[in-house]
């Protein structure tokens, strides 16, 4: 069983997938937006730059697997793609 640099195992890793790269990347938008706790417990800030940049990279991947995902990736993309320019949109107005 091989570890990590931290000492966890691979065992407790999520499995790597286009599912979990956007749910990832989804995570990322939402810290930066000041809607998710900072996975290490540090104080939620908000960096609007860096949650668009989040956003734009999930953008890019749906552009570029257009075509080739399953019913159920598609949907996933769509909507957390919907979700997060709302979200952006309204951190905007709160500047």
């Amino acid at each position: 069983m091989a570890t990590t640099p931290e000492g966890r195992s691979d065992e407790t890793l999520p499995s790597t997938d286009f599912t979990t790269l956007i749910l990832s990347l989804h995570h990322s938008a939402l810290m930066h937006l000041g809607d998710a706790p900072h996975p290490d417990g540090e104080a939620v800030v908000r960096d609007l730059p860096l949650a668009r940049q989040s956003i734009d990279m999930i953008a890019m991947l749906e552009e570029k697997t257009k075509g080739n995902l399953a019913g159920d990736e598609e949907r996933l993309i769509h909507q957390v793609l919907v979700e997060l320019r709302l979200r952006f949109v309204e951190a905007q107005k709160n500047i």
